[in-house]
C-alpha cells in the first residue's frame, strides 16, 4: 500500500496488517476541524502507527509532536517518516517517538520529566488504538490523570463507526464526525477535572 499525506508526500508504510493507516479522507477531516489549533500547538499522538496523522500535523505548522507506538519495527517507520517531514517543514517542527505501551507511558504523568524530552502537556491528542482493545477508557483515565491535556485541549478518538466507545465520565463530547466505517469524537475535559477534582471513568466499551 503506497502511503501519501496531504500534499503528495510519499511516506514509508508498515508492512503486511500489523499497522492501520488512517484513510486519507479522515485525516484530511481531522486536520479541517482543527486547523484553527493546529498552528504552533503541542500535539500527541497516542497508538501512532506509522506517524501519518502526526506528520499531517507537523505540515500544518505544529511545533512539536510526541508519537507512542508500541511496536518497535512500527516505531522506526514512525521515527522516520516524521524525519522526512519535519526536515521539510517550514515550521521547524520537533518530534519524539517513544516505544511504549500507551497506558504506561501516560501512567508517568506530564510532570515526570521536562519539556526538552518532548514531554509535558499538549495542546490536542491524537488517539487511534486498535478498535476492539478496550483502550479507550484506559487512554481517557491516563491522560486526566496525569495532566497530559492542557486547559481547553481537545483529545481526538479514532473509532469504529458501528460501535463507538462510551463516553468516559469527566469528558464531553465537542464534536462527532462519521466517516463511512470509521468515525471520530473530539472530547475536552470538564472544567471541574481541569480544575483538579477528582473523577471516575466509565470503562470504555470492548468491542
Amino acid at each position: 500500500m503506497t502511503l501519501r499525506i496531504s500534499g503528495g508526500r510519499k511516506l514509508l508504510s508498515p508492512p503486511g496488517e500489523i499497522a492501520r493507516p488512517t484513510a486519507s479522507r479522515v485525516r484530511l477531516a481531522v486536520m479541517n476541524l482543527l486547523a484553527p489549533e493546529l498552528p504552533g500547538c503541542r500535539w500527541l499522538d497516542l497508538c501512532c502507527g506509522s506517524g501519518v496523522m502526526a506528520c499531517e500535523a507537523i505540515q500544518r505548522g505544529a511545533g512539536a509532536v510526541v508519537a507512542i507506538e508500541q511496536d518497535r519495527r512500527i516505531a522506526a517507520i514512525a521515527k522516520a517518516n516524521l524525519e522526512a517531514v519535519a526536515q521539510g517543514s517550514p515550521s521547524q517542527s520537533r518530534f519524539w517517538v517513544h516505544c511504549s505501551d500507551v497506558k504506561r507511558w501516560l501512567a508517568k504523568g506530564a510532570g515526570a520529566s521536562s519539556d526538552s524530552a518532548g514531554e509535558g502537556a499538549f495542546d490536542l491528542i491524537y488517539a487511534d488504538p486498535p478498535y476492539a482493545a478496550g483502550l479507550y477508557g484506559a487512554i481517557a483515565a491516563g491522560v486526566s490523570r496525569g495532566g497530559w491535556l492542557k486547559p481547553n485541549g481537545l483529545m481526538v478518538w479514532e473509532c469504529a463507526t458501528t460501535k463507538p466507545p462510551m463516553l468516559p465520565a469527566g469528558w464531553q463530547l465537542a464534536d462527532q464526525r462519521r466517516y463511512g466505517s470509521t468515525s471520530v469524537m473530539i472530547l475536552k475535559l470538564d472544567s471541574a477535572v481541569e480544575d483538579g477534582a477528582a473523577t471516575v471513568l466509565v470503562p470504555g466499551r470492548h468491542e
